[in-house]
């Protein structure tokens, strides 16, 4: 699927009213379809006959539970939210909003009441004949074992939502997938940067703003109706600022215009946030900041930050499948120029706070020890060096923490520069 509409669709699943709204609609559309019944003569004739105090009791007993229900069902996700925001991270918000189960059960619990209310009106006017009260029962039916077996399954997901291990995979979930679209497309479908290569005119952003998405096609029909190339200098997750240029523009053609920069920047979608969809540091900083929390004196819980520790071995090991995972199939923009996301800068996100705040911890260091080894054996030289690098960075912190030697001499055993 193309990654504007992607990023289009999944800022609308984070919209708590979208699921409610389509299944409020089918709800009043299927109560209103059960009339259509009456008009096939054959099916009115073969059908039994169904009582309409049996269907008003059985709507009523719908409209008077669902709305309390759906009440508690709000208000459990509320809690779910705000345990999510004080445990973890504010940063895991959007992942626990746009849970489907949860979502789901919303839609399904507001529908059926709507769907209740409308039914009965139409029951109390006259609406249904014969084989449409007969139908609408089957509709009753269908609802209430649709809501039954909702119900359990929102039971269960809400035992879980919020709390710090569900809200770990989460984050860890939606991180996988932004590391494997940019292990798959390492220049989001453009060109690499040519060092050697002048970058032309810069163009700077009107706001100070993350990058949150780029239009990569978009930037390449405009550069070649420049006969231009543009190198991006701000990729996803980026904050670009007045004084940090957004894109490069080098006109190929001494005849070219001008370039209407304002026209170009429209490729680029800014906002106050930053997403996980395309941008593989944003989760790894928010895994770091629940590590962060969860070693800090406050709350002294480090089997958290050795869980995210775990987390990490998992996303690094993700590139040990790069070759494996890459598309040569899909159209290169060639003339846009994007740089690859920097193993540096996802290992200072991913391991410095830990190193920093569990310093102290011996079991956190050791395990973070273990993880540089673990990720260090992966056939990519910058994870090697990134990976020998933080080892010893780690081990220093530890060693102005650690007061006890014998507890330095089993971490220096276990560090990867030894």
């Amino acid at each position: 699927m193309n990654q504007n509409i992607l990023f289009a669709l999944n800022r609308l699943k984070e919209k708590l009213w979208l699921r409610p709204l389509i299944f409020c609609v089918l709800s009043v559309f299927g109560a209103l379809l059960a009339s259509i019944a009456d008009s096939n003569s054959h099916l009115n004739e073969i059908v039994p006959k169904i009582k309409t105090e049996s269907l008003e009791q059985l709507l009523s007993t719908i409209s008077g539970s669902m709305l309390v229900i759906s009440i508690f069902a709000v208000g459990s996700m509320i809690s779910a939210f705000s345990a999510a925001s004080n445990t973890a991270t504010p940063r895991s918000f959007k992942l626990i909003t746009a849970d489907d189960v949860s979502q789901n059960a919303l839609s399904v619990f507001i529908g059926s009441f709507i769907y209740s209310i409308v039914a009965m009106v139409a029951l109390k006017n006259g609406y249904y004949g014969k084989a449409g009260h007969f139908i609408l029962f089957l509709f009753t039916l269908l609802f209430f074992a649709l809501v039954i077996v909702t119900f359990l399954r929102w039971v269960e997901r809400i035992s879980k939502l919020g709390r710090m291990g569900h809200t770990i995979k989460l984050v860890e979930d939606a991180t996988t997938n932004a590391i494997k679209m940019r292990l798959k497309f390492p220049t989001l479908n453009g060109i690499a940067i040519n060092p050697n290569q002048e970058k032309g005119m810069a163009i700077y952003s009107d706001t100070a703003a993350y990058v949150q998405q780029i239009n990569i096609s978009k930037l390449q029909k405009n550069a070649e109706t420049l006969d231009a190339i543009i190198t991006v200098n701000a990729i996803p997750g980026s904050f670009a600022t007045l004084d940090k240029p957004l894109f490069y523009i080098l006109l190929k053609s001494t005849v070219s215009e001008i370039p209407d920069s304002k026209e170009l920047k429209k490729a680029f979608t800014m906002g106050d946030m930053r997403y996980f969809d395309e941008d593989p540091r944003f989760g790894l900083i928010t895994l770091s900041e629940i590590a962060s929390r969860a070693l800090s004196p406050a709350v002294n819980d480090p089997g958290t930050a050795i869980q995210i520790i775990g987390s990490y071995v998992r996303l690094f090991s993700l590139w040990d499948k790069t070759s494996a995972d890459k598309d040569p199939d899909r159209d290169i923009y060639d003339r846009i120029a994007v740089p690859e996301i920097s193993i540096d800068d996802l290992f200072i996100d991913a391991f410095r706070p830990i190193s920093r705040d569990g310093a102290g911890n011996i079991e956190v260091m050791i395990r973070l020890q273990k993880a540089f080894s673990s990720i260090s054996i992966i056939d990519n030289i910058d994870l090697k060096k990134a990976s020998l690098l933080h080892s010893q960075e780690a081990f220093a912190r530890a060693k102005l923490e650690m007061k006890y030697e014998i507890d330095l001499e089993v971490l220096r055993k276990e560090s990867l520069f030894t």
